[in-house]
Protein backbone atom coordinates (compact mmCIF):
# COMPACT_ATOMS: atom_id res chain seq x y z
CA UNK A 1 0.00 0.00 0.00
CA UNK A 2 1.39 3.24 -1.01
CA UNK A 3 1.32 5.52 2.45
CA UNK A 4 0.43 9.09 2.42
CA UNK A 5 2.79 11.85 3.23
CA UNK A 6 1.12 11.92 7.02
CA UNK A 7 1.29 7.88 6.91
CA UNK A 8 5.01 7.87 5.95
CA UNK A 9 6.24 10.48 8.54
CA UNK A 10 5.01 9.23 11.02
CA UNK A 11 5.97 5.44 10.20
CA UNK A 12 9.83 7.40 9.48
CA UNK A 13 9.83 9.52 12.58
CA UNK A 14 9.23 6.09 14.71
CA UNK A 15 11.91 4.45 12.61
CA UNK A 16 9.58 2.10 11.15
CA UNK A 17 9.91 3.27 7.90
CA UNK A 18 13.21 4.39 5.94
CA UNK A 19 13.76 6.86 3.63
CA UNK A 20 16.03 4.94 1.26
CA UNK A 21 13.22 1.89 1.43
CA UNK A 22 10.73 4.41 0.00
CA UNK A 23 12.54 5.65 -2.31
CA UNK A 24 13.99 2.85 -3.70
CA UNK A 25 9.78 1.70 -3.88
CA UNK A 26 9.31 4.97 -5.57
CA UNK A 27 12.06 5.02 -7.99
CA UNK A 28 10.65 1.08 -8.63
CA UNK A 29 7.22 2.47 -9.53
CA UNK A 30 8.20 5.31 -11.65
CA UNK A 31 10.45 2.91 -13.82
CA UNK A 32 7.46 0.78 -14.14
CA UNK A 33 4.83 2.75 -15.02
CA UNK A 34 6.03 5.83 -16.19
CA UNK A 35 6.93 4.52 -19.95
CA UNK A 36 2.85 4.36 -20.15
CA UNK A 37 2.36 7.48 -17.93
CA UNK A 38 5.15 10.05 -19.41
CA UNK A 39 4.66 12.26 -15.93
CA UNK A 40 8.17 12.84 -15.50
CA UNK A 41 10.32 14.86 -17.84
CA UNK A 42 13.70 13.58 -16.21
CA UNK A 43 13.79 11.40 -13.20
CA UNK A 44 16.96 11.66 -11.36
CA UNK A 45 17.73 8.58 -9.61
CA UNK A 46 21.15 8.77 -8.37
CA UNK A 47 20.23 12.33 -6.73
CA UNK A 48 17.44 10.53 -5.24
CA UNK A 49 19.11 8.03 -3.80
CA UNK A 50 21.91 10.55 -2.44
CA UNK A 51 19.19 12.22 -0.62
CA UNK A 52 17.07 9.98 0.99
CA UNK A 53 20.51 8.25 2.09
CA UNK A 54 21.30 11.43 3.53
CA UNK A 55 17.88 11.81 4.97
CA UNK A 56 18.25 8.63 6.75
CA UNK A 57 21.43 9.09 8.58
CA UNK A 58 20.05 12.74 9.99
CA UNK A 59 16.82 10.80 11.39
CA UNK A 60 18.96 7.95 13.25
CA UNK A 61 21.26 10.88 14.20
CA UNK A 62 19.04 13.46 15.59
CA UNK A 63 15.11 12.66 14.44
CA UNK A 64 13.41 14.21 11.45
CA UNK A 65 13.30 17.50 10.97
CA UNK A 66 9.74 17.74 10.21
CA UNK A 67 7.21 15.34 8.55
CA UNK A 68 8.76 15.82 5.35
CA UNK A 69 12.03 14.68 6.22
CA UNK A 70 12.58 11.74 3.88
CA UNK A 71 9.31 12.12 1.68
CA UNK A 72 9.81 11.19 -2.10
CA UNK A 73 8.77 14.01 -4.07
CA UNK A 74 9.01 16.46 -7.67
CA UNK A 75 8.33 19.54 -9.33
CA UNK A 76 6.94 20.51 -11.95
CA UNK A 77 9.24 21.54 -14.48
CA UNK A 78 8.52 25.00 -14.60
CA UNK A 79 9.78 25.54 -11.00
CA UNK A 80 13.74 26.16 -11.58
CA UNK A 81 16.01 23.56 -10.25
CA UNK A 82 19.77 24.47 -9.55
CA UNK A 83 22.47 22.59 -12.10
CA UNK A 84 19.07 20.60 -13.15
CA UNK A 85 17.53 21.73 -16.23
CA UNK A 86 14.57 23.69 -16.50
CA UNK A 87 12.24 23.10 -19.43
CA UNK A 88 8.62 24.24 -19.25
CA UNK A 89 8.14 21.13 -21.21
CA UNK A 90 9.39 23.12 -24.43
CA UNK A 91 12.20 23.28 -27.11
CA UNK A 92 12.36 26.69 -26.32
CA UNK A 93 14.58 26.09 -23.11
CA UNK A 94 15.26 22.62 -23.86
CA UNK A 95 18.72 23.67 -22.44
CA UNK A 96 17.76 25.79 -20.05
CA UNK A 97 19.84 25.26 -16.42
CA UNK A 98 18.85 27.64 -13.79
CA UNK A 99 22.23 28.46 -11.69
CA UNK A 100 19.39 29.00 -8.25
CA UNK A 101 16.61 27.76 -7.16
CA UNK A 102 13.44 28.65 -7.12
CA UNK A 103 12.44 29.92 -3.53
CA UNK A 104 10.02 26.96 -2.78
CA UNK A 105 12.25 24.66 -3.71
CA UNK A 106 14.97 25.26 -1.54
CA UNK A 107 11.97 25.62 0.90
CA UNK A 108 11.55 21.87 0.66
CA UNK A 109 14.60 21.30 0.05
CA UNK A 110 15.52 22.54 3.74
CA UNK A 111 12.74 20.87 5.03
CA UNK A 112 14.15 17.38 3.82
CA UNK A 113 12.18 15.95 0.60
CA UNK A 114 14.00 14.03 -1.56
CA UNK A 115 13.58 14.95 -4.92
CA UNK A 116 12.93 12.32 -7.36
CA UNK A 117 13.08 15.08 -10.92
CA UNK A 118 10.85 16.89 -12.75
CA UNK A 119 7.39 16.87 -14.04
CA UNK A 120 5.53 16.80 -17.15
CA UNK A 121 3.48 19.91 -18.06
CA UNK A 122 1.91 21.84 -20.22
CA UNK A 123 4.01 23.56 -22.50
CA UNK A 124 5.10 26.68 -20.34
CA UNK A 125 2.16 25.95 -18.44
CA UNK A 126 -0.60 26.76 -20.98
CA UNK A 127 -0.21 24.45 -24.28
CA UNK A 128 -1.68 21.08 -24.06
CA UNK A 129 -1.87 18.67 -24.16
CA UNK A 130 0.73 19.16 -26.98
CA UNK A 131 2.21 15.64 -29.28
CA UNK A 132 4.85 17.57 -31.26
CA UNK A 133 7.12 18.83 -28.20
CA UNK A 134 10.23 17.32 -27.05
CA UNK A 135 8.54 14.49 -24.40
CA UNK A 136 5.12 13.39 -24.75
CA UNK A 137 2.24 14.47 -22.48
CA UNK A 138 1.47 12.76 -19.60
CA UNK A 139 -1.30 10.67 -19.39
CA UNK A 140 -3.80 9.35 -16.77
CA UNK A 141 -3.19 7.00 -14.22
CA UNK A 142 -6.74 5.50 -13.83
CA UNK A 143 -6.63 5.30 -17.96
CA UNK A 144 -4.16 6.43 -19.84
CA UNK A 145 -6.29 6.62 -23.07
CA UNK A 146 -7.73 9.36 -21.42
CA UNK A 147 -6.28 13.10 -19.84
CA UNK A 148 -4.85 14.01 -16.65
CA UNK A 149 -5.74 17.57 -17.39
CA UNK A 150 -3.70 20.80 -16.89
CA UNK A 151 -0.98 22.40 -17.16
CA UNK A 152 0.38 20.66 -13.69
CA UNK A 153 0.16 16.78 -15.35
CA UNK A 154 2.66 15.34 -14.19
CA UNK A 155 2.19 16.04 -10.84
CA UNK A 156 -1.25 14.74 -10.61
CA UNK A 157 -0.35 11.64 -13.05
CA UNK A 158 2.60 10.73 -10.47
CA UNK A 159 1.00 11.26 -7.48
CA UNK A 160 -2.16 9.21 -8.67
CA UNK A 161 0.21 6.60 -9.41
CA UNK A 162 2.11 6.93 -5.80
CA UNK A 163 5.56 7.46 -7.94
CA UNK A 164 5.83 10.54 -5.84
CA UNK A 165 4.07 11.15 -2.24
CA UNK A 166 3.74 14.96 -2.89
CA UNK A 167 4.98 17.52 -5.61
CA UNK A 168 4.70 21.24 -6.80
CA UNK A 169 1.92 22.44 -9.26
CA UNK A 170 0.74 26.23 -10.38
CA UNK A 171 -2.25 27.68 -11.02
CA UNK A 172 -3.00 30.33 -13.22
CA UNK A 173 -6.68 29.02 -14.56
CA UNK A 174 -7.32 25.86 -12.81
CA UNK A 175 -3.65 24.15 -13.38
CA UNK A 176 -3.86 22.82 -9.96
CA UNK A 177 -7.25 22.31 -9.00
CA UNK A 178 -7.73 20.58 -12.44
CA UNK A 179 -5.30 17.54 -12.54
CA UNK A 180 -6.51 17.05 -8.95
CA UNK A 181 -10.16 16.34 -9.76
CA UNK A 182 -9.37 14.17 -13.04
CA UNK A 183 -6.49 12.28 -11.60
CA UNK A 184 -8.14 11.60 -8.22
CA UNK A 185 -6.21 13.52 -5.81
CA UNK A 186 -6.26 16.63 -3.60
CA UNK A 187 -4.69 19.85 -4.68
CA UNK A 188 -4.97 23.36 -3.27
CA UNK A 189 -4.71 26.86 -4.92
CA UNK A 190 -3.36 28.98 -1.67
CA UNK A 191 -4.01 32.78 -1.51
CA UNK A 192 -2.66 34.85 -3.98
CA UNK A 193 0.87 35.96 -2.68
CA UNK A 194 0.88 33.20 0.34
CA UNK A 195 3.87 31.16 -1.86
CA UNK A 196 6.22 32.46 -3.56
CA UNK A 197 6.95 32.28 -7.42
CA UNK A 198 10.51 33.50 -7.62
CA UNK A 199 12.35 31.11 -9.79
CA UNK A 200 9.18 29.66 -11.36
CA UNK A 201 8.34 30.23 -15.08
CA UNK A 202 5.50 32.67 -14.98
CA UNK A 203 2.54 32.59 -17.23
CA UNK A 204 0.91 35.47 -16.14
CA UNK A 205 1.91 37.39 -13.36
CA UNK A 206 -1.23 38.16 -11.72
CA UNK A 207 -2.84 35.33 -11.77
CA UNK A 208 -0.25 32.84 -11.31
CA UNK A 209 -0.08 31.25 -7.90
CA UNK A 210 2.28 27.90 -6.77
CA UNK A 211 0.67 25.25 -4.39
CA UNK A 212 0.80 21.52 -4.37
CA UNK A 213 -0.75 18.42 -4.52
CA UNK A 214 -1.09 15.27 -2.48
CA UNK A 215 -3.21 12.43 -1.70
CA UNK A 216 -5.03 13.97 0.84
CA UNK A 217 -5.94 17.21 2.46
CA UNK A 218 -3.54 16.98 5.46
CA UNK A 219 -0.43 16.15 2.86
CA UNK A 220 -1.16 19.16 1.27
CA UNK A 221 -1.24 20.87 4.36
CA UNK A 222 1.84 19.44 5.22
CA UNK A 223 2.99 20.82 2.66
CA UNK A 224 2.13 24.27 2.21
CA UNK A 225 3.58 24.56 5.63
CA UNK A 226 7.13 24.35 3.98
CA UNK A 227 6.18 26.38 0.93
CA UNK A 228 4.06 29.65 2.39
CA UNK A 229 5.94 32.96 3.79
CA UNK A 230 6.53 36.17 2.53
CA UNK A 231 9.49 36.41 0.22
CA UNK A 232 10.82 40.03 -1.17
CA UNK A 233 12.30 38.51 -4.38
CA UNK A 234 8.37 38.16 -5.12
CA UNK A 235 6.59 41.69 -5.35
CA UNK A 236 2.94 39.97 -5.29
CA UNK A 237 4.71 38.06 -2.22
CA UNK A 238 2.25 38.46 1.03
CA UNK A 239 4.01 40.04 3.68
CA UNK A 240 2.11 38.33 6.81
CA UNK A 241 2.48 35.47 9.50
CA UNK A 242 2.02 32.20 8.12
CA UNK A 243 -0.36 30.13 10.25
CA UNK A 244 -0.78 26.34 11.07
CA UNK A 245 -2.40 25.24 8.18
CA UNK A 246 -3.43 22.14 10.39
CA UNK A 247 -4.79 23.90 13.47
CA UNK A 248 -8.26 23.45 12.24
CA UNK A 249 -8.29 19.77 10.71
CA UNK A 250 -10.23 17.48 13.08
CA UNK A 251 -12.19 20.14 14.71
CA UNK A 252 -15.54 19.65 12.78
CA UNK A 253 -17.78 21.41 10.59
CA UNK A 254 -20.37 22.23 13.51
CA UNK A 255 -21.30 25.89 12.83
CA UNK A 256 -19.13 26.49 9.74
CA UNK A 257 -21.85 28.40 6.67
CA UNK A 258 -21.39 27.07 3.30
CA UNK A 259 -22.41 28.67 0.12
CA UNK A 260 -23.16 26.48 -3.11
CA UNK A 261 -22.98 27.52 -6.09
CA UNK A 262 -25.86 25.92 -7.80
CA UNK A 263 -26.46 27.87 -10.81
CA UNK A 264 -23.05 27.09 -12.33
CA UNK A 265 -22.93 23.49 -12.07
CA UNK A 266 -26.31 22.95 -13.40
CA UNK A 267 -27.13 25.90 -16.22
CA UNK A 268 -23.96 27.48 -17.20
CA UNK A 269 -21.65 24.78 -17.18
CA UNK A 270 -23.76 21.52 -16.26
CA UNK A 271 -21.53 18.92 -14.70
CA UNK A 272 -21.60 14.76 -15.16
CA UNK A 273 -24.32 12.71 -13.16
CA UNK A 274 -21.62 11.68 -10.79
CA UNK A 275 -20.15 14.72 -10.30
CA UNK A 276 -22.75 16.28 -9.07
CA UNK A 277 -24.00 12.93 -6.80
CA UNK A 278 -20.77 13.26 -5.47
CA UNK A 279 -21.37 17.02 -4.24
CA UNK A 280 -24.76 16.62 -3.37
CA UNK A 281 -23.82 13.84 -1.23
CA UNK A 282 -21.12 16.52 0.26
CA UNK A 283 -23.61 18.77 0.99
CA UNK A 284 -25.76 15.93 2.95
CA UNK A 285 -22.93 15.14 4.81
CA UNK A 286 -21.86 18.92 5.88
CA UNK A 287 -25.24 19.64 7.10
CA UNK A 288 -25.82 16.02 9.05
CA UNK A 289 -22.28 17.19 10.73
CA UNK A 290 -23.94 20.93 12.03
CA UNK A 291 -22.88 23.00 8.63
CA UNK A 292 -25.01 25.68 7.57
CA UNK A 293 -25.46 25.08 3.95
CA UNK A 294 -27.16 27.82 1.78
CA UNK A 295 -27.27 28.90 -2.37
CA UNK A 296 -25.08 31.96 -2.97
CA UNK A 297 -25.13 33.35 -6.38
CA UNK A 298 -21.88 34.73 -7.71
CA UNK A 299 -21.67 36.39 -10.94
CA UNK A 300 -21.89 34.34 -14.10
CA UNK A 301 -19.20 32.24 -15.25
CA UNK A 302 -18.55 33.41 -18.34
CA UNK A 303 -17.88 37.26 -16.70
CA UNK A 304 -14.72 35.62 -14.54
CA UNK A 305 -13.48 33.89 -18.21
CA UNK A 306 -13.71 37.30 -20.06
CA UNK A 307 -11.62 38.90 -17.79
CA UNK A 308 -9.42 36.14 -16.81
CA UNK A 309 -8.51 34.99 -20.18
CA UNK A 310 -7.98 38.72 -21.55
CA UNK A 311 -5.39 39.33 -19.04
CA UNK A 312 -4.09 35.74 -19.37
CA UNK A 313 -3.41 35.85 -22.92
CA UNK A 314 -1.84 39.03 -22.87
CA UNK A 315 0.31 38.82 -19.65
CA UNK A 316 1.64 35.01 -21.02
CA UNK A 317 2.31 37.32 -24.56
CA UNK A 318 4.41 39.87 -22.74
CA UNK A 319 6.86 37.21 -21.43
CA UNK A 320 6.95 35.35 -24.50
CA UNK A 321 7.04 38.28 -27.41
CA UNK A 322 10.69 38.02 -27.38
CA UNK A 323 10.80 33.75 -28.42
CA UNK A 324 7.75 34.56 -30.87
CA UNK A 325 9.19 37.49 -32.94
CA UNK A 326 12.90 35.46 -33.12
CA UNK A 327 11.51 31.98 -34.04
CA UNK A 328 7.90 31.31 -33.17
CA UNK A 329 8.06 27.83 -34.74
CA UNK A 330 10.21 26.73 -31.60
CA UNK A 331 7.11 26.33 -29.59
CA UNK A 332 4.52 23.74 -30.21
CA UNK A 333 1.37 24.50 -32.54
CA UNK A 334 -0.88 24.79 -29.90
CA UNK A 335 0.97 27.10 -27.46
CA UNK A 336 2.05 29.13 -30.77
CA UNK A 337 -1.08 29.80 -32.16
CA UNK A 338 -2.71 30.91 -28.49
CA UNK A 339 0.12 33.47 -28.10
CA UNK A 340 -1.08 34.96 -31.81
CA UNK A 341 -4.15 34.73 -30.45
CA UNK A 342 -2.76 36.86 -27.98
CA UNK A 343 -0.57 39.05 -29.64
CA UNK A 344 -4.06 40.25 -31.41
CA UNK A 345 -5.50 41.90 -27.80
CA UNK A 346 -5.29 45.57 -27.69
CA UNK A 347 -4.35 47.83 -24.59
CA UNK A 348 -8.11 48.69 -23.98
CA UNK A 349 -8.42 45.18 -23.90
CA UNK A 350 -6.31 44.58 -20.61
CA UNK A 351 -7.72 47.96 -19.13
CA UNK A 352 -11.49 47.00 -19.67
CA UNK A 353 -10.83 42.91 -17.90
CA UNK A 354 -9.22 45.00 -15.32
CA UNK A 355 -11.77 46.93 -14.57
CA UNK A 356 -13.99 43.85 -15.24
CA UNK A 357 -11.46 42.28 -12.65
CA UNK A 358 -12.55 44.78 -9.85
CA UNK A 359 -16.04 44.50 -10.47
CA UNK A 360 -16.34 40.65 -9.90
CA UNK A 361 -14.03 41.03 -6.83
CA UNK A 362 -16.29 43.61 -5.35
CA UNK A 363 -19.32 40.90 -5.92
CA UNK A 364 -17.72 37.86 -5.25
CA UNK A 365 -16.94 39.94 -1.73
CA UNK A 366 -20.71 41.47 -1.23
CA UNK A 367 -22.61 37.53 -2.76
CA UNK A 368 -20.20 35.81 0.44
CA UNK A 369 -20.79 38.02 3.29
CA UNK A 370 -22.45 35.54 5.02
CA UNK A 371 -20.71 32.27 4.32
CA UNK A 372 -17.44 30.80 5.00
CA UNK A 373 -16.56 28.52 2.01
CA UNK A 374 -18.30 27.84 -1.26
CA UNK A 375 -18.70 24.40 -2.97
CA UNK A 376 -18.79 24.50 -6.68
CA UNK A 377 -17.40 22.33 -8.99
CA UNK A 378 -14.08 21.21 -10.10
CA UNK A 379 -14.21 20.01 -13.38
CA UNK A 380 -17.27 19.23 -15.54
CA UNK A 381 -16.68 15.77 -14.91
CA UNK A 382 -14.69 12.26 -15.66
CA UNK A 383 -11.72 12.55 -17.42
CA UNK A 384 -12.09 12.83 -21.51
CA UNK A 385 -9.70 11.16 -23.90
CA UNK A 386 -6.77 12.52 -24.39
CA UNK A 387 -7.07 12.34 -28.36
CA UNK A 388 -10.28 14.44 -28.37
CA UNK A 389 -9.40 17.56 -25.98
CA UNK A 390 -10.24 20.48 -27.90
CA UNK A 391 -7.57 23.04 -28.80
CA UNK A 392 -9.54 26.13 -27.90
CA UNK A 393 -11.83 24.05 -24.91
CA UNK A 394 -11.02 26.97 -22.49
CA UNK A 395 -12.85 29.79 -24.51
CA UNK A 396 -15.62 27.10 -25.27
CA UNK A 397 -17.19 26.30 -22.04
CA UNK A 398 -17.36 28.32 -18.61
CA UNK A 399 -14.53 27.49 -16.22
CA UNK A 400 -15.03 26.31 -12.47
CA UNK A 401 -11.83 27.54 -11.18
CA UNK A 402 -10.36 31.23 -13.27
CA UNK A 403 -12.94 33.05 -11.23
CA UNK A 404 -11.06 31.90 -7.94
CA UNK A 405 -7.69 33.17 -10.11
CA UNK A 406 -9.22 36.42 -10.73
CA UNK A 407 -10.23 37.11 -6.67
CA UNK A 408 -7.04 35.56 -5.61
CA UNK A 409 -9.03 33.53 -2.96
CA UNK A 410 -7.86 30.12 -1.67
CA UNK A 411 -9.58 27.00 -3.47
CA UNK A 412 -9.03 23.24 -2.94
CA UNK A 413 -10.12 20.14 -4.76
CA UNK A 414 -10.34 16.87 -3.88
CA UNK A 415 -12.25 13.61 -4.77
CA UNK A 416 -15.77 12.83 -4.12
CA UNK A 417 -16.18 9.23 -6.10
CA UNK A 418 -15.95 7.99 -9.46
CA UNK A 419 -17.86 8.14 -12.29
CA UNK A 420 -17.84 6.96 -15.70
CA UNK A 421 -15.04 4.21 -16.15
CA UNK A 422 -14.06 4.26 -13.31
CA UNK A 423 -13.05 8.02 -13.65
CA UNK A 424 -12.54 10.19 -10.19
CA UNK A 425 -15.08 12.68 -9.84
CA UNK A 426 -14.07 15.75 -7.49
CA UNK A 427 -15.88 19.15 -5.93
CA UNK A 428 -14.32 22.63 -5.24
CA UNK A 429 -14.31 24.08 -1.75
CA UNK A 430 -12.94 27.78 -1.60
CA UNK A 431 -12.50 30.29 1.26
CA UNK A 432 -11.80 33.88 1.93
CA UNK A 433 -8.09 35.35 1.90
CA UNK A 434 -5.84 33.81 3.70
CA UNK A 435 -8.06 31.32 5.35
CA UNK A 436 -6.22 28.31 4.32
CA UNK A 437 -6.55 26.80 7.78
CA UNK A 438 -10.76 26.58 7.72
CA UNK A 439 -10.68 25.34 3.94
CA UNK A 440 -8.15 22.11 5.24
CA UNK A 441 -10.40 22.02 8.03
CA UNK A 442 -13.65 21.56 6.13
CA UNK A 443 -12.19 19.84 3.17
CA UNK A 444 -10.53 16.87 5.89
CA UNK A 445 -13.65 16.82 7.55
CA UNK A 446 -15.67 15.16 4.40
CA UNK A 447 -12.68 13.31 2.94
CA UNK A 448 -11.79 11.41 6.76
CA UNK A 449 -15.37 10.35 6.88
CA UNK A 450 -15.36 8.89 2.69
CA UNK A 451 -12.94 6.15 1.59
CA UNK A 452 -12.30 7.63 -1.03
CA UNK A 453 -8.57 7.63 -0.36
CA UNK A 454 -8.73 3.71 -0.36
CA UNK A 455 -8.73 3.50 -3.71
CA UNK A 456 -5.57 3.75 -6.46
CA UNK A 457 -5.53 3.06 -10.56
CA UNK A 458 -5.49 -0.40 -11.36
CA UNK A 459 -1.99 -0.11 -12.55
CA UNK A 460 -0.48 1.46 -9.68
CA UNK A 461 -0.76 -2.01 -8.39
Amino acid sequence: MIPSITEAAAQIAAKKLSPVELTEACLKRTEKLDPVLHAFIRLDAAGARAQAKAAEARIMANGPRGPLDGIPFAHKDIYGTKGIPTTAHSKVLQDFVPTEDATTVKKLADSGIVMLGKLATHEFAFGGPSFDLPWPPARNPWNPDHFPAGSSSGTGAAVAAGMILGGTGSDTGGSIRGPAALCGITGIKPTYGLCSRAGVLPLAQSLDHTGPMAWTVEDCAILLQAMAGHDPADPGSANRPVPDFRAQIGRGVKGLRIGLVADWHETQNPVSPATKAGMLAALDFYRKEGAIVSEVTLPRMEEYGAAGWIILLAEAYAVHEHWMQRDPMMYGELLRNRLILASLISGADVMQAQRKRRALVDATRAATANVDILLTASAPGEAPRIDSVPAWLFLEKPNYTIPFNITGWPAITLCTGFGEGGLPVAMQLVAKPFEEPQLFGAAHAYEAAHGWRAKRPALAG
